[in-house]
C-alpha cells in the first residue's frame, strides 16, 4: 500500500470503508470523482495515475 498504510488507513483518510478500497482495487467498484480526487490527493498523485479509462469496443 503506497505510503506504508493499509486498506483500512487509507480507507479512514478517505473517509469511507475498508470494503470500498478493496472493490476500487480489485476494478469491481468505480469510485465518484470526489473519491477520486481525494484518493489522488492522499497518496500524492495525479487522478490519472491512479485510474484509466476502459475503451469499450
Amino acid at each position: 500500500m503506497a505510503g506504508g498504510w493499509t486498506q483500512q488507513e487509507l480507507a479512514n483518510r478517505v473517509g469511507v470503508t475498508r470494503q470500498t478500497i478493496i472493490a476500487i482495487e480489485k476494478g469491481s467498484f468505480n469510485p465518484s470523482v470526489k473519491l477520486a480526487l481525494k484518493l489522488a490527493v492522499v497518496l500524492e498523485a495525479s487522478v490519472e495515475t491512479l485510474f484509466e479509462l476502459e475503451e469499450k469496443d
